[in-house]
Parts: C-alpha cells; sequence; structure tokens
C-alpha cells in the first residue's frame, strides 16, 4: 500500500515536472514574440514611425526619412528572423561552430579561408557617408529589435547561447552569404575538368563542358548544336577495368541547381500598358522563408511632396528591397551562370616557398593564422595563405593543379568593389534605363536582371560586377596569371555591359540556361559557370510566344505549368525499352503502370516517376563510364553537376558509338534494358511495389526549421505540412522536396493592385506567432494571393524619446 502510494507521489511529481516544463518552453516562446501593436519608445529615430501587419504577417513601414524607414526594417527583422540572420552571417564569415558547434567544422573551414569578416571591414571604409549611414540605422533598428523582446529567441536557449549584437560588417556577410549559396566556395567544376583533360584530353574535355545543345532557347542567338563525339582514337571505354564504375551510379543531378524564372512582357502586350515582370527565385525550402515581405513607404528625395512606395521582398540582414516594385519599376532576378570563379596557378620560388612569381615580379605570400571557435569543444586552428589573386585553398591534391602547381581561387565575391550597397539606388529609380544603370553597378552576385516599368518598358541586363579577361587561357581551366595581360583586369566597363531593352518580339525571359549567342562578344564577357539546360527556359519562352495580351495570371499560368516536355522522349523511349524486353515482375509491373502518364510532373502519376527515374538511370550510368576513365588516374575523382547532361547523353543514344559504351555492356540496347531493370526492382522492392511509386512520393515537400534538422522530434511543431506537389527541374514550376520556388510574384509597376505573390515557410520563425507558415498552403496550390499587403490587423508606433 505504501508503494502504490509513493508510486502516485513519484507520478504526480513528475507530471507537475514535465507540466513545469512544458509551460517554461511556452513562456520562452511567448517572451520571443514579435510585438505587434502598441507604442516603443526609441533614441536613435528622428520621427514617428509606424509598422503595420496583416494577417499573413506582411510589415509596412510608413517613415519620414530612408534611414528611419530601414531602422524600422531592421527592428522587424530583429523580432522575427534574428536567429536566420545570425546563421547567415556565421556561415559567410566561417563562424557557424562557434553557435552550433562541430557539425558545422567543415563547412567553417571551408569558408573561413575568405577572411569574410576582415574584408567586410575594407568594404565599409570605402561605402560612401549616405551609405554608411544606412547600414547604421539599419544596425541600430536590428539591435533595438532584438532588445524588446522580452526573451532572447528561443534557438538560443535551445543551444546554451546568448545572441551577439548585429554589426554593419554583418550586414555585408549576409551579401557575401548569397555569394557562397548561389556561387558555392569550391569551384568543384572547374577543378573536375582540370583533371578531364589531364586524363582524358582535349577532345573529350570539350564534350563533357559543352555550354549548350539543341535544346537552348537564348535571347539572342540560335540554339547550339550537339557538340562533338570524341572518337575511338580519343576515348574508348570499352577498354576500360570494369571495376573502376561505381554502381548505383553517381547521381549526375543529385542536387538541383541554384537556379530562378524570371520573365516579362512589354507594355504593349498588357492592358494597362505598362510592363508585366515574373519572378521566381528557386532555393532550398526552409522555415522561415529565406525572405521577408515588406512595404516600405517614406518620402521620396528626388520628388518632392512624393513618396517611395516599395513592396516585394527583403532579406532580413540588408537594408534595402531586393525584388518587387517601387511604383515605377519593377524587377527580379534568376542566377545567371556565368564564370564567376578561376583558378590561379601560383608558381612559388623553389628557393623562398614563402613567395610567388606575379607579372611585376616576386610577392611575398599573405600569411595567417584563423581560430575557428567551436561551441562545446577545442579551438580548431588554420594556416592561410593569401595571394594577390585569391586565397590558396587547402594542401591536397584537389587545390592543386594536374602537375602539383598550388591553386589560388579569383572570385568576384573577394575582389576589391565585387560587394557595395549601390544597388539600394533601386528605391527610386523610374526606367527600365535607370534600372539597368543600377544593377550593373551594384557589388552583389551577379545575375540575370529583368526589369520593366510603368511606360512598358521591358529590358534584361547583368545584375552585379563582371570581371574584365584579358588573355588567351580557357576559363574553364588554371592559368598562370603571372603572365603580362593575363586574368582579370578590374572590373568591365558599364558601357561595354551586355543589356537588351526592348527586343522586338516584345518578351524576355531567363532560367539560368544561356542567355546570349555564343559567337558575340557579349558570350565571352560572361564565359560559362554552369548553364542549366535549356529545356526550362524554352518552355518558357513558348508560353509566352503563345499569346499576344498577358494578364498577371497568365504568368502564374507559366510559373505553374508542370507539362512534361522533356520527359516525353524518354517515356516513349521507355515504352520502346520495355517492349523488347522479357516479362519478369520488374518488367512486368512497369509495362502495366508506365502509361499511369497524362503528359504533366503530377504528384499521382506512377508513369511520370518510371520515365523520370530512367532518364536518371541512363543518365548517370552514361556519364560514369567518362567519370570510370578519369578514376584510372585520379581514383577519387567526382563528376560534377553538368548542366548539360541531358544534351550530352542524347547526342550519344542519338549516334550510339561504340567506343562510348561503357564496358559490361554488349551494345547501347543492353545498356538500356539493364538500366531499365535497375529501375524497376529497385521501385519493386519498396513497400508497395510499383503501384505506390507515384511522383508525389518524390516531390513531397520537406519544408523544415533549422533546428528540427538537428532535433527531429521536434519536426511536429516545427515544420510545415508534408504536401505531393507537381513539378520537376527541367519545367517552369520548378519543385523538389526541399527545393523550388521560394517566391512567386507578377506584378505591372504601377498597377499593383492586379498583382500577385505567394511564398512558402510564412514571415516568422516562432512557432506561436500568427504568421508562422502562414501563406504556405496557398503556395503549395498555386494560388495567387495579392501582391499588396491586405488589411492592417496590428500596428506598432515608433517614436523618437524627445
Amino acid at each position: 500500500m505504501k508503494c502504490c502510494k509513493r508510486l502516485r507521489r513519484i507520478a504526480g511529481a513528475l507530471i507537475i515536472l514535465v507540466a513545469a516544463l512544458l509551460v517554461a518552453a511556452w513562456l520562452l516562446l511567448r517572451g520571443s514574440l514579435a510585438q505587434l501593436d502598441g507604442t516603443r519608445t526609441l533614441s536613435e529615430i528622428h520621427a514617428d514611425i509606424a509598422i503595420e501587419r496583416d494577417a499573413l504577417g506582411v510589415v509596412t513601414i510608413h517613415a519620414q526619412s530612408r534611414n528611419d524607414a530601414m531602422f524600422a526594417l531592421g527592428f522587424a527583422h530583429a523580432q522575427e528572423r534574428f536567429f536566420e540572420m545570425d546563421l547567415m552571417r556565421r556561415m559567410a564569415a566561417g563562424e557557424l561552430a562557434e553557435l552550433v558547434g562541430s557539425a558545422a567544422i567543415d563547412q567553417d573551414k571551408l569558408h573561413r579561408p575568405f577572411r569574410m569578416r576582415e574584408r567586410a571591414q575594407h568594404i565599409l571604409a570605402a561605402l560612401a557617408p549616405d551609405e554608411r549611414a544606412t547600414l547604421d540605422a539599419y544596425r541600430d533598428g536590428v539591435n533595438a529589435g532584438l532588445a524588446a523582446l522580452s526573451s532572447r529567441p528561443w534557438e538560443y536557449w535551445l543551444l546554451g547561447e546568448k545572441p551577439a549584437p548585429w554589426s554593419d560588417a554583418d550586414s555585408i556577410l549576409a551579401i557575401d552569404a548569397m555569394f557562397f549559396n548561389l556561387n558555392g566556395a569550391d569551384n568543384a567544376r572547374e577543378t573536375a575538368f582540370m583533371q578531364v583533360k589531364a586524363a582524358l584530353g582535349e577532345k573529350v574535355y570539350k564534350f563533357l563542358s559543352a555550354s549548350g545543345g539543341p535544346w537552348d532557347a537564348p535571347l539572342t542567338g540560335p540554339p547550339m548544336g550537339y557538340p562533338d563525339l570524341p572518337g575511338a582514337e580519343d576515348i574508348d571505354l570499352r577498354k576500360l577495368d570494369p571495376k573502376l564504375l561505381h554502381y548505383p551510379p553517381p547521381r549526375a543531378e543529385n542536387t538541383a541547381p541554384a537556379s530562378s524564372n524570371g520573365f516579362a512582357v512589354n507594355g504593349a502586350l498588357t492592358a494597362t500598358h505598362a510592363a508585366l515582370v515574373a519572378d521566381d527565385m528557386h532555393l532550398p525550402l526552409r522555415v522561415p522563408n529565406i525572405w521577408f515581405r515588406a512595404r516600405i513607404e517614406y518620402p521620396n528625395p528626388r520628388r518632392a511632396g512624393q513618396i517611395v512606395d516599395l513592396i516585394g521582398v527583403t532579406l532580413p540582414g540588408l537594408p534595402a528591397l531586393v525584388a518587387g516594385s517601387n511604383r515605377h519599376v519593377a524587377w527580379g532576378f534568376s542566377n545567371s551562370y556565368g564564370d564567376w570563379m578561376d583558378w590561379v596557378r601560383v608558381d612559388l620560388d623553389p628557393e623562398d616557398p614563402t613567395r610567388y612569381q606575379t607579372a611585376d615580379g616576386w610577392k611575398p605570400l599573405q600569411e595567417s593564422t584563423q581560430i575557428i571557435k567551436v561551441h562545446n569543444a577545442p579551438d580548431l586552428k588554420l594556416e592561410l595563405r593569401d595571394t594577390q589573386w585569391g586565397p590558396i585553398l587547402g594542401k591536397d591534391a584537389l587545390a592543386k593543379d594536374t602537375d602539383g602547381t598550388p591553386l589560388a581561387l579569383a572570385w568576384t565575391a573577394i575582389e576589391p568593389g565585387g560587394v557595395n550597397m549601390q544597388f539600394a539606388r533601386m528605391d527610386t529609380a523610374e526606367t527600365v534605363d535607370e534600372a539597368m544603370d543600377i544593377a550593373n553597378a551594384a557589388g552583389m552576385p551577379a545575375q540575370n536582371f529583368v526589369v520593366g516599368d510603368r511606360a512598358g518598358n521591358i529590358a534584361w541586363t547583368i545584375a552585379g560586377k563582371i570581371p574584365k579577361r584579358e588573355g588567351t587561357c580557357d576559363p574553364l581551366l588554371p592559368c598562370d596569371w603571372s603572365q603580362p595581360d593575363t586574368g582579370w583586369n578590374g572590373w568591365l566597363a558599364a558601357a561595354d555591359y551586355p543589356r537588351l531593352p526592348n527586343p522586338p518580339w516584345q518578351r524576355l525571359w531567363t532560367a539560368n540556361a544561356r542567355t546570349l549567342d555564343w559567337e558575340s562578344p557579349d558570350y565571352a564577357k560572361l564565359g560559362d559557370g554552369g548553364y542549366d539546360f535549356g529545356a526550362r527556359a524554352r518552355q518558357i519562352r513558348d508560353d509566352l510566344r503563345a499569346k499576344t495580351q498577358f494578364t498577371p495570371d497568365d504568368m502564374l499560368a507559366i510559373q505553374l505549368d508542370d507539362r512534361a516536355l522533356l520527359m516525353r522522349n524518354w517515356h516513349a523511349l521507355l515504352g520502346k525499352v520495355l517492349a523488347k524486353a522479357g516479362d519478369t515482375a520488374a518488367f512486368a509491373d512497369m509495362k502495366k503502370y508506365t502509361n499511369d502518364w497524362n503528359d504533366r510532373a503530377d504528384p499521382a502519376s506512377v508513369g511520370y516517376r518510371l520515365a523520370h527515374d530512367f532518364r536518371q538511370e541512363v543518365v548517370d550510368t552514361v556519364l560514369d563510364g567518362f567519370a570510370a576513365a578519369v578514376r584510372a588516374r585520379y581514383p577519387d575523382f567526382k563528376l560534377p553537376k553538368l548542366g548539360q547532361a541531358e544534351t550530352l547523353v542524347d547526342d550519344i543514344l542519338l549516334h550510339r558509338p561504340p567506343n562510348l559504351l561503357p564496358p559490361g555492356y554488349t551494345n547501347w540496347d543492353d545498356l538500356l534494358q539493364r538500366c531499365a531493370e535497375r529501375v524497376g526492382t529497385r521501385l519493386a522492392a519498396m513497400p508497395g511495389g510499383i503501384a505506390k511509386r507515384n511522383w508525389g512520393e518524390v516531390t513531397k515537400t520537406n519544408i523544415r526549421h533549422p533546428l528540427s534538422v538537428a532535433l527531429p522530434r521536434l519536426g511536429w511543431l516545427l515544420d510545415m505540412p508534408r504536401r505531393e506537389l507537381p513539378g520537376d527541374i527541367n519545367m517552369p514550376r520548378v519543385q523538389a522536396a526541399s527545393f523550388g520556388a521560394s517566391e512567386r510574384f507578377a506584378v505591372e509597376p504601377g498597377h499593383e493592385e492586379y498583382g500577385y505573390f505567394h511564398m512558402p515557410g510564412g514571415q516568422s520563425d516562432n512557432p506561436l506567432s500568427p504568421f508562422y507558415g502562414a501563406g504556405d498552403a496557398a503556395w503549395a496550390a498555386g494560388k495567387a494571393m495579392p501582391f499588396l499587403p491586405g488589411a492592417t490587423k496590428y500596428t506598432l508606433e515608433l517614436q523618437p524619446r524627445r
């Protein structure tokens, strides 16, 4: 009896303890909620500011100056997103392990050699006084917003850390973070090409490094043809040791590219006679979303009595509108995939390896020691070596040319002038010409910039700095820049930037593929940093050509176009292969379900899944033959992401050259049939067999909060509902489980009331916020939500201390 009473007392105590912990957790979460209503008095502002929010948490800021407006934006960013801002600045600086521990050491070791925090101080020193004043105001707003929370952001309680204040340098690091996201940090593609050329020769290297093909849809010039196939005198894969092949073959497209769609139509094709601009930037999806929706109003310094009215998305960490409309012009981006990184051969003095050869003679290496702090673990020391061109990355074979010469990485992100704050001048741009001037001068990752104005004009150019290349080096291979007139010589002059204003065909489209005629001088200015396959751009172009009048709804229909134009060919090829195959269990089910197909990337379709997986298996198998040939000399070789993988394999299957058949297959029909068999066997072995393998199983969304990855038991609270969505990579509606459109909008400048906007993941990172995940369901459904903020539901007044 006493035992039972004791157990009841223990159970009661445990219940009370659990309840207390839950209450404490709830209080911590509640304490870190943004303040939505009321009044705050602050010494850093100069006039009254109103921060309004609608039901989705879209912020509208009314201020009396730009700096006060950016203070308010910083205040709102910090209250809703400070943890994500902290992750971003730390990622760029190589300081993430200090917050999250040893899991981030490898990434810090990759990023720290660029010394981004140190470089940020030099960038700040070069800013114009008004640019620095804006950064100061934003910084003060961020720190005021953080201090105004009743409790530090809840993520820091779980990590056992306190947030460090925001600095001006951290906003520069936010730009650096986008360079890392969009360009990478290791130049792995060019590393692989140098090994391909050394192992397999010029013709094979040229084949694998093709920049385009028949699917291209550039803005100017025709599609490229198929690249020349290397002959048996160049390479014969049949003679390879089959042990060099990998199975399953490494995925040629194992990650989705940092991609986007940006397109526009001239005002002659709209009822308002204003240009119509659409944009959907494809990025890794997370909770909360990378972007923060805002409308920002303040007096226009160009036009007395008028206001600047900015509407669109901001990036928490930066005092600027990234994409959207200012009522005069509207703009959007897609990653350009120009060549913004180059390997430079570093000729060290054999008598003194602390100095290296330049065109001006010997110079000393800049040597430094960096300390990576690790949460709950010992510090890590990095010894770095820098040249005038960039850092020498690592000491292993991948940081050296094939003859052992060390390599330094030249990158636009670390060139003087490559990062600045000039894009903020878009606030007051009134025409596409003004917008292009601003875009060309901006220090940011080089992007396709599509812009339109309220007068109906449209234009394309590059936003971001373009290096001025000199010499005859192949930019995809390491080059000796110590030779006179070789390498990068500053930046391309604005007058020399490629521009395409108001094309006669009245439409513009970009989708990460080649945009310019490959025989034009402008193409050489951009180079090839890994252009995406042209199917997506072509589908958008053809959708635009199919109409003569456009509304925002028409642009949304293009963004949601999930027709399987590329996969039709593979579906037909799979049908032919299966018709010749036997009646094994795997083949029988494949034959049965291949025709579960409606010509779309439909989540319910088994036929699309079969065609997709068959295509991937064939592409990977064919390309792994080339990778195996390189592995004969470089055992750790990995084939890079090849944007033109489809072009290469299509060329091979069209001609079926015996010398390019990987070892172990009797002929090309045998390869295709065995690829199909492997796909069928693999899918049949999964629960429910092939009948349950619909496409939605692949695209089922997995949109997670950063901490739920480390704490999966919190996924039910932090992550978005999982939904099987239509779409794929090589079509306008880009969709993967954790990758896709980070936003979709279309807008006519001056007529924003007709535009639409939606994005996944919501505005806030606090699970108790009414804005946590708000809008995610509309994004998933492809529902057009208003571009303008909705009715005001909450108002916070910021008043200066008098």
